[in-house]
């Protein structure tokens, strides 16, 4: 693949036994999550992927809304209906940052990490988010939309954010093929998620996903609604938690909550 040529859309190769074999293509939509739960409801069968050039209504943590450009970036959402519980579907989260990393890596040659615990950073800019909700009870098999979206081909960051995101081009100065890196992301995704069924954790995954972790051995500042406690972030643990160590020595497990980390966004 020439990854000096001009993106010429979407035509994803189907490489993985289910993720992506059903697709599901708009050139312009509310939101990709918004439209797996609906398909999901009308029947769609685990590992369908719906793909978007543009959203309009795109949502972010903490109903974050926001309008992304066409043809620049990669948009897309995975539904999953997995065997285990809600509990273990929390952690699908880190299963896709890993593999968002992982076919950056391979398709682009550049070394992204993660931000704990759903972005992900190349040179300290922010370059793809991870938005995971369940649908259905705890004791319940869920219902899980995993959106991704990822600046690609974007030439400049949008007013206000030029400090803290950043693009895989402008990092590079290479265009790349979005159905290329669309298809090895979601080739990745499903081997990891074989590996995490079969563990029901991170058990498998940890040595990697903590060695492409930007918060590890970095001051961290954890906001929970409990209180404000800063520490020395680590890696994560099999259950997905980051572990924090504050500064009389005990190590805590923060499982929700937002962390910022030093040096990262701005944050100093």
């Amino acid at each position: 693949m020439d990854r000096r040529k001009p993106d010429i859309g979407w035509n994803v190769p189907v490489r993985t036994r289910w993720a992506g074999r059903r697709l599901h293509y708009f050139q312009e939509t509310d939101s990709t999550n918004s439209d797996a739960v609906r398909l999901a409801g009308e029947g769609a069968p685990h590992g369908t992927v719906v793909v978007a050039d543009r959203q309009n209504k795109g949502r972010g943590r903490r109903g974050r809304v926001w309008q992304s450009p066409p043809g620049k970036a990669i948009y897309f959402t995975i539904l999953l209906k997995p065997e285990f519980g809600s509990s273990r579907a929390a952690g699908l989260t880190l299963v896709m940052a890993l593999s968002a990393v992982q076919a950056v890596r391979d398709c682009c040659g550049l070394e992204a990490g993660i931000k704990w615990p759903n972005d992900l950073v190349l040179n300290g800019k922010k370059i793809c988010g991870i938005l995971t909700e369940l649908h259905g009870g705890e004791e319940e098999k869920p219902c899980v939309v995993i959106g991704v979206g990822i600046n690609v081909n974007l030439e400049q960051m949008p007013e206000g954010l030029t400090e803290t995101a950043t693009s895989l081009f402008m990092e590079s100065g290479i265009r790349t093929d979005r159905s290329e890196l669309l298809a090895g992301l979601l080739e990745r995704f499903e081997e990891n998620y074989r590996i995490y069924e079969e563990h029901l954790s991170m058990a498998g995954l940890l040595e990697e996903y903590n060695s492409c972790l930007v918060n590890r051995g970095r001051q961290v500042r954890v906001l929970d609604p409990k209180g404000e406690f800063e520490g020395i972030a680590g890696g994560i643990n099999a259950a997905g938690e980051l572990l924090v160590e504050t500064e009389d020595g005990t190590v805590k497990e923060v499982y929700a909550g937002e962390v910022s980390v030093r040096g990262i966004y701005g944050y100093v």
